[in-house]
C-alpha cells in the first residue's frame, strides 16, 4: 500500500472499480521499448500489455514521444518497434490490438515534419500532440493551422497538466472552437500529478471538456495506480458515462 498510501490518508468517496472495457481503445501510451522514456524493453512492453489486457482493454495506440532535440523518432523506426512488439505478442499468442502513432512535441520543427508527411496518423487523420509545461507556445496557433490544412485533426494531449491555463479557463474551450480535440489522462482523476490537476480534470469532465482518454503509460506502476485507486474515483466512473472517441477508434 505504499505507493498509494500519499493519496489516502485523507478520507474520501471510493467506488467499486469502473468497468474500463467499455473504453476498449487506449489511446496514449509509451509501450514500444527503448525509443523513449516509456517501455525500456521488451518483456515490460509485454507485461504492460498483459495488464492493459486484464484491465479490460481490446486496442491499444501507442504513441512514443517525437521531440526533435531529444526523442527523434520516426514513422520508420516506430512502425519497426511496434511490428516487433506485435511478433512478440503472436509468439506468446497474447490477443491484443496493438497499432501505432506518435506524441508530437509541439517544437520549431513540428510544422516542417507536416509539411513534408513525416507524421504518422492515428487511423491517417489524428495527430496527437502536445505543449511544453513550462508556458503555451508562441506558434501554437500557427500550428493547428498547419495540421488541419494538411487534412489532420489535432488531439491535444493531457491539457489538464499545462498547469500556465489553470487560471484561465477559456483556454479549453477555445481550443475546442478551434476544432482540437482533448484528451485526458485518466490518472489525472486519481490525483496521479497533483491536486491542482486533478481539481482540473474534474472541472473538464463537469463541463464536458473531454473527447478521449489515454492512459498515458509510461510503465506497469501508472496501470496499478490506474487499477487501484483512479477506477474507484467518482469522476472516473463520470467521464466513462459520456461518449467519448475511444469507443469508435
Amino acid at each position: 500500500m505504499g505507493f498509494f498510501s500519499k493519496f489516502l490518508r485523507k478520507k474520501e468517496e471510493l467506488l467499486d472499480p469502473v468497468d474500463l472495457s467499455v473504453l476498449h481503445t487506449d489511446v496514449h501510451s509509451h509501450l514500444i521499448p527503448a525509443i523513449d522514456d516509456g517501455s525500456k524493453s521488451i518483456e515490460d512492453s509485454v507485461n504492460m500489455i498483459i495488464r492493459f489486457k486484464k484491465l479490460g482493454f481490446k486496442k491499444l495506440i501507442t504513441t512514443p514521444h517525437v521531440m526533435s532535440d531529444f526523442y527523434r523518432n520516426t514513422a520508420v523506426n516506430i512502425t519497426e518497434g511496434k511490428n516487433n512488439v506485435n511478433k512478440e505478442l503472436d509468439e506468446r499468442k497474447i490477443n491484443m490490438s496493438l497499432e501505432a502513432s506518435a506524441e508530437y512535441y509541439l517544437d520549431d520543427d513540428l510544422e516542417r515534419k507536416i509539411e513534408n508527411k513525416e507524421i504518422l496518423p492515428i487511423h491517417s487523420k489524428y495527430i496527437l500532440f502536445e505543449l511544453p509545461f513550462i508556458s503555451e507556445p508562441l506558434n501554437l496557433g500557427q500550428a493547428i493551422f498547419k495540421m488541419q490544412s494538411h487534412g489532420l485533426t489535432p488531439i491535444l494531449a493531457h491539457p489538464e497538466r499545462y498547469t500556465f491555463w489553470h487560471s484561465d479557463k477559456e483556454k479549453y474551450q477555445k481550443m475546442r472552437d478551434k476544432g482540437v480535440l482533448l484528451q485526458l489522462n485518466l490518472n489525472s482523476l486519481g490525483g496521479f500529478y497533483s491536486p491542482d490537476v486533478r481539481a482540473i480534470s474534474e472541472w473538464m469532465v463537469d463541463n464536458d471538456l473531454v473527447d478521449m482518454v489515454g492512459t498515458d503509460c509510461h510503465r506497469i506502476d501508472h496501470l496499478d495506480f490506474l487499477e487501484h485507486r483512479t477506477s474507484r474515483m467518482p469522476y472516473c466512473h463520470k467521464l466513462l458515462e459520456k461518449d467519448l472517441l475511444n469507443k469508435i477508434l
